[in-house]
């Protein structure tokens, strides 16, 4: 068996550098806290039929890599979807871009930095981004839209899969290639609403070191920001990123 020692490690357990991805591979990329880890166990579900109610997340994490979590993963199939919070790259040739209200997701990163101890100044991070990954909101926003690698790409609004998580899905298997059972989507549904996943983390807990005291799956509801956005925060928020909301159809008369 030619090449490196790790090669040579990596091809008898049949893994792949993180890196190593074909063309036809799916990255599920969005801002952190834009609903990125129910989308894992929603495609994980359409790509083998598991329930997301009762997967472990070291499964789910096998089956939809994430980037920023792993070294090596093993291809059970292809496309094989990976996820993603980094801004356009070269090598993502096919993308469901996962888009949340700004002024939510930053309610939610806000307080997934206070569970882990930061105790951040909110008014400071959306004024400077410091602390935040990658980037600020806006600016994720603004690269992806302008897709500067001329991806193949589809958007999912996290309001909308939550308002109709069948209809989202099937364009999911539609860009995908995917061809599902509405019955087998259906339940992949069922098994993915907030109450379930709560339930799932009550049981099952997470992979990693997540604070058992704090729910990762925290609110998820639309509008958060309302009655936990103070207002100094809000109006710095939409200085710099109100074009790009617009751009979303947050702040049009249909959201």
């Amino acid at each position: 068996m030619g090449g490196d020692p790790e090669t040579q490690i990596l091809a008898a357990a049949k893994l792949q550098r993180i890196s190593e991805t074909c063309p036809s591979d799916i990255f599920i990329a969005g801002y952190p806290r834009s609903g990125n880890t129910w989308m894992q166990y929603l495609v994980a579900g359409l790509a083998l039929d598991l329930n997301p109610r009762l997967a472990p997340d070291t499964l789910v994490q096998s089956l939809v890599p994430d980037v920023h979590a792993t070294k090596f993963y093993k291809r059970f199939g292809t496309p094989t979807f990976f996820k993603t919070h980094h801004l356009p790259q070269p090598e993502y040739r096919r993308v469901i871009y996962l888009v949340r209200d700004g002024r939510d997701t930053m309610v939610s990163y806000f307080h997934f930095l206070a569970a882990l101890g930061d105790t951040p100044d909110f008014l400071q991070l959306v004024t400077t981004g410091e602390g935040l990954f990658p980037c600020r909101w806006h600016e994720h926003v603004e690269a992806w839209l302008a897709n500067p690698h001329r991806a193949e790409m589809m958007i999912i609004h996290y309001e909308t899969l939550k308002q109709n998580t069948v209809g989202e899905l099937q364009r999911i298997c539609q860009f995908a290639g995917l061809e599902r059972d509405r019955s087998l989507i259906e339940r992949i549904a069922q098994n993915s609403t907030f109450a379930a996943m709560r339930a799932r983390e009550a049981t099952l807990g997470w992979q990693d070191a997540w604070p058992k005291d704090r729910a990762f799956v925290r609110r998820g509801i639309v509008g958060s920001f309302k009655d936990e956005m103070p207002k100094p925060v809000l109006e710095t928020f939409m200085e710099s990123s109100e074009s790009a909301m617009r751009r979303l159809g947050y702040l049009s008369e249909r959201r």
